[in-house]
Parts: structure tokens; sequence; C-alpha cells
């Protein structure tokens, strides 16, 4: 095999023994030895199969099998495609992350004008402002919101319909800033819509976060806890200074700021849930440089249970080290995390479901010809669409297991 290979626009990132090589365009990554890195770049520079076999051979120490090595590109997909000029881009879609997702990365504000928002002086107000509520929710146990804080207004219905925008603004803020810090790290992300077990989950792709080297990446991961940090320090501001009597806000007031708070404090103790792909996940791959502890963490599971299929054994044989030395360990955390779900749940979704439940049962016992009735129907379809929506995701993915048999 002689000639150039075209590449196309191929990030690699040296990360210890290993070189991370992958396709930021379509969010392909994989971990080679560092020879097939030196290949890589070779390449890249418009070296020929030939010399980039001879610097290969050099560095090993042995000959190096360009042939199979040219193949494996063409197959991972980092080969430029027929008529397209190496380091070109192209219209490919970037590999599916969640059930319902954008196709194109969003790229946005450039890297300069977000820049503030990540700084030193702003990850240690982020970092102050988290201390501070922790302080606040240990220390005074009077600003801890509960189920019941969840209803601002004597109507059920209502205080319901206004937890809608107070969760989507809650969200969007969230992965809002973990895109903000993409872009900060100057690479771009997408949204999209999954479910974690029976909840329904929206979630920010950062899979081009493998393009840049590893102290870039805790930023992305970690600002949307940053700024939900920022939002329940006011919250719980504004309740300490009614409680001091520095101010004296309507009753209504008040409770509303319970109801975010609520929200609030719902949502951050989600993305602690490190066994539920959730945000301090993504920061445990990030600190220990694991590539693909999920999918070990599974295979690890079958094992122990002794369902472990050839195939699947000689995909845990070829393993990183790193992820099954990790894996031996979380997928135990994995299993006692339905323990704590089963815990998250009844503190704080359960009794909200349950009141509204019992709420639409009575508005919808009154009959078509009240209004009651009709405004009863109409909030729980809106209420309702979530739940329903997971249905839908966890059916089509049965029906997709089911097609794969």
């Amino acid at each position: 095999m002689s000639g150039t290979v075209p590449l196309r626009p191929l990030s690699v990132v040296d990360e210890g023994d290993d070189v991370l090589v992958g396709d930021p365009e379509t969010g392909t990554f994989v971990s080679l030895p560092p020879v097939g890195g030196l290949v890589i770049r070779a390449l890249q520079r418009g070296a020929t199969v030939e010399e980039a076999g001879r610097e290969a051979a050099a560095l090993a120490g042995t000959p190096v099998d360009m042939e199979d090595f040219v193949t494996a590109l063409h197959e991972l997909g980092f080969v430029a495609a027929g008529g397209e000029a190496a380091g070109t881009d192209d219209t490919r879609a970037p590999d599916r992350t969640a059930a319902i997702q954008g196709r194109r990365w969003l790229r946005g504000p450039r890297p300069e004008l977000v820049r503030p928002l990540f700084g030193r002086v702003a990850w240690c107000l982020y970092a102050t402002l988290a201390l501070f509520d922790v302080g606040c929710l240990l220390l005074r146990p009077e600003l801890r919101p509960d189920h019941r804080d969840a209803f601002a207004l004597d109507d059920v219905g209502l205080s319901a319909l206004l937890l809608i925008p107070c969760a989507t603004f809650v969200l969007a803020l969230h992965e809002g800033w973990h895109w903000l810090a993409a872009r900060n790290a100057g690479i771009a992300a997408r949204f999209g819509i999954d479910r974690r077990m029976v909840f329904l989950v929206f979630e920010t792709d950062l899979s081009q976060l493998w393009s840049v080297p590893r102290r870039r990446r805790y930023g992305p991961v970690l600002a949307g806890l940053a700024v939900d940090s920022v939002v329940l320090s006011l919250l719980l501001s504004a309740r300490l200074a009614a409680e001091e009597n520095l101010w004296s806000p309507p009753r209504v007031v008040l409770r509303l700021l319970g109801a975010w708070a609520f929200v609030q404090i719902a949502s951050m103790l989600w993305q602690l849930m490190v066994f539920l792909r959730t945000d301090l996940y993504a920061l445990l791959v990030v600190a220990t440089g694991c590539r693909n502890l999920w999918r070990i963490k599974s295979l690890l599971l079958r094992r122990a249970l002794h369902r472990l299929s050839p195939a699947e054994a000689d995909e845990l044989a070829a393993a990183s080290p790193r992820d099954v030395s990790l894996g031996r360990w979380f997928r135990w955390v994995w299993l006692g995390g339905f323990v704590l779900v089963a815990a998250w749940a009844l503190v704080f979704w359960v009794p909200v479901q349950l009141r509204i439940l019992e709420w639409a049962v009575d508005g919808l016992a009154l009959g078509p010809t009240t209004g009651d009735f009709w405004f009863t129907a109409a909030s729980s379809s809106l209420l309702l669409w979530g739940p329903l929506l997971v249905l839908v995701l966890a059916a089509r993915d049965a029906a997709r297991r089911i097609g794969a048999r």
C-alpha cells in the first residue's frame, strides 16, 4: 500500500500511555497506543503510508501492518469520503447519544464572549455559593423545602401548572450552562431527551470534550451544577432575609420561592446520582480517564451473573484495564443506586404526583358539564406528557431489543 490517506479533521490528544483519536463532528473517539497516534499525525501532515509505516516501525521497534491500520481507519469513518478534501467537514450526522436528539452540533457564541462566565473568578464564586447553599440547608432547617412547598397556591392544579415553567427554566439554564461552558472550551454541543429508569431527562451531548485535553473537560461537566448553585443561593438568600425580617414579601411570593427551591434542590440531588449517567458520572469518567465505563460495568455484571456471551467475553477481555478496575466496584454502586433512586422518588416525586392525582380524580369526578372538569382534564394532559413520553421511549427501546434478537 502506498500513497497518502486523506483523513477527516481528526483530533489527536495524548492521555498518559494512550492517544485519544476521534472525529469531533461525528462524536466517534478511540484510544490508540502511541504508535497509532504517531501514524495519524504523520498522515495528517501529508506523509505517505510507507513513510508513516517507517516512522511507526522506528518507534515500535518492529514493522507495523499499515494495511490493517488504514482499513481500520476506513471502518471507523476517519478517512475522508471520495471527492472530499482532506481536513474538511461534511454533512454527516453525529452518533446519537439520546433517544430524541438534534442532528447538528450547536456552536453559538464565540469562546471569548463566554470566557468571563468560566474564568477563575467565576469558579471561585460558584464554589463559594455552593458552600453557602450547603451551610443554609444544614444550619437553617426551616429553609429546607419539602413536597408541600411544591404547591405554592391553594389550588393544586394551578400550583402544579406553575411547576412546569419553573422546572423548564431550571432544566434549560442547567443544560444551557453546559453548552456555554463547552463553547468556552472551543467545542460544540447538542441537546437531547432521554430517560433514566422511569424518569424523563434532558441532556447536553458533550462528546466533543474528548477532542480537548483533560484539564479543559472539567468546566463543561461541572457547569450545570455551578449555575444551579447560583440560582439556589438566590432563592435561599431571599427566604433567609425574610426569616430575619430584612424584607416582608407577600405570603404568595415566599411560597413561590419555596416551590422553586424544591424543584432546584430535587434537580441538583438528581445530578449527584453517579449511577444514572448524570453530571457526577461524567465527572467520574473525566477524572479517572475511563473510556467505556458504562458498557464495561454491564459486562462485568453479566459475568458475575454467569450470563456473559462469548462475544461479550472477548469484548471484556479487550477492554481498558482502567475501565475494568473501576467497573469492578462501580457495577455494585449501580445496583445499590436503585435504592437511592427510590428514596429520591419518595421524597421529591411520589408525594407530588399523588397529590396531583388526587386533585385530578376529584376534578374529573365532577363530570363534563362543569368547568372544573375541563380545566382538570386540560391541566392533567399538560402534567402527564412527561410520564407518557417515558412510556413511549421504553416501548421503543423494548421493540428495538426484540428486533435485534
